[in-house]
């Protein structure tokens, strides 16, 4: 036999056969199992050798289906997983410390997207290319800017729309934005300390000017805030208590509110009936009530302002 015949793939192969079943390679399968379990079924390659295996003992364990590698150096244990945080797990761990999924991939893992796209994003100092993830390289991406949500590193909400502004529209920044704060992932404090570190950002900068307005909860809140800046309107107040039920608008010097109807949240019979008597209610303690629709905000803009802005002055010599 030639010197190196024993360490051809196929004699180790062999050799490590011997072992299957005995006391030892349980044991290494219960360590395997110890340390991917709360890593969504995950292990890498370096934590494979932590536990004394060589590469041939992986390239064994991938063989026989025990692991299944999905990316280099990065293999889950006993099945290929189906769920997208394991998936976006991998991605992150394939990309070695301090990489965290981030951008579009971000977004979606904290919500403010709906849908996974790939090739996932993430974000590190420096990683070696990998066919399908797309790799982000920053010098600037530090702890505070690295949070853990459903078992992933992934930038933190601040640090996410940071990444993100240069890509969305302000109509769809502003909703990230509330999206986030409505979700309590993000405060405006935590804005702030990050555009403290990131210089620049003007458009995310915007946000924070006034912390006194609670986040909006849909587009349709968002866009009566820019239709009444726009027409010159009082500031109102966003979704607050008038006589004791949440009002989406509310003028308070006029005791006036604004309510924005869309159809697909006020379309059943108990809505309907429901919405009538918080009116009636709120009429009785001299609070009118108003109703503003997307189309008519949107299709006659003009008309529904001057309209709005007599009943609002109105409102006022009539008190």
């Amino acid at each position: 036999m030639a010197p190196d015949a024993r360490h051809t793939p196929m004699v180790v192969l062999r050799n490590y056969e011997q072992f299957r079943g005995t006391q030892h390679d349980r044991l290494i399968d219960r360590l395997i199992a110890a340390i991917a379990g709360p890593q969504h079924g995950l292990i890498t390659t370096r934590q494979l050798l932590g536990l004394g295996l060589t590469k041939d003992d992986i390239a064994y364990r991938a063989r026989i289906g025990r692991l299944h590698r999905l990316h280099r150096g990065v293999y889950a244990v006993g099945h290929i997983p189906v769920s997208p945080y394991a998936h976006a797990l991998a991605a992150v761990l394939a990309c070695g410390d301090g990489a965290a999924l981030s951008h579009g991939s971000a977004a979606t893992l904290w919500g403010i997207d709906k849908h996974w796209h790939r090739p996932l994003e993430v974000t590190a100092r420096s990683a070696r290319r990998h066919p399908a993830i797309t790799i982000h390289r920053s010098s600037t991406l530090t702890t505070p800017d690295i949070a853990t949500h459903f078992g992933v590193p992934v930038t933190s909400p601040a640090r996410t729309l940071l990444d993100l502004t240069p890509r969305l529209t302000d109509t769809r920044l502003t909703r990230a934005v509330n999206d986030l704060r409505q979700a309590r992932y993000l405060s405006l404090a935590d804005l702030q300390e990050l555009l403290q570190r990131h210089r620049g950002a003007k458009r995310l900068r915007a946000h924070t000017a006034h912390p006194e307005r609670p986040p909006t909860r849909s587009e349709l809140e968002d866009a009566f805030i820019h239709f009444a800046n726009r027409h010159d309107l009082p500031e109102p107040l966003i979704n607050t208590d008038v006589v004791g039920r949440e009002a989406d608008v509310f003028f308070p010097e006029h005791k006036l509110v604004v309510e924005l109807d869309g159809y697909d949240f006020h379309h059943t019979r108990e809505q309907f009936e429901s919405d009538r008597d918080r009116d009636a209610a709120r009429l009785a303690a001299g609070v009118a009530t108003v109703r503003l629709t997307w189309e008519r905000m949107h299709l006659s803009p003009d008309r529904e302002a001057a309209r709005l802005e007599q009943i609002l002055t109105s409102r006022r010599s009539w008190r």
